[in-house]
């Protein structure tokens, strides 16, 4: 990642844990305390990417999307649980049915 973007991320990140609106001047004010220079179309930018987004609950909602996380935990072990159990039977009636094959002189090997 280029270091003008995540100089800007780092920024926006101060903001939103000080509870302070997300804009470009007071992005750039960060930077310029911070002594790093960026292009000055970056924290125009990201203030106006963040628009309307609470980050705090991007932030904690990562990794929870479909299918992943824990809150899909129970709900997909649960939901295996008989997937598994019809993947065996299914497997002991093949080999259940090979078991005749070879008692009537139909192996494979033979």
């Amino acid at each position: 990642m280029a270091k003008n973007e995540l100089a800007c991320v780092y920024a926006a990140l101060i903001l939103v844990d000080d509870d302070v609106a997300v804009t470009g001047e007071k992005i750039q004010t960060i930077l310029k305390a911070a002594n790093v220079d960026v292009e000055p179309y970056w924290p125009g930018l990201f203030a106006k990417a963040l628009e309307g987004i609470n980050v705090k609950d991007l932030i904690t909602s990562i990794g929870s999307g479909a299918g992943s996380g824990p809150a899909a935990g129970p709900a997909a072990a649960s939901a295996a649980a008989p997937a598994a159990a019809e993947k065996k039977e299914e497997a002991k009636k093949e080999e259940s049915d090979n078991e005749s094959d070879d008692d009537m002189g139909f192996g494979l090997f033979e």
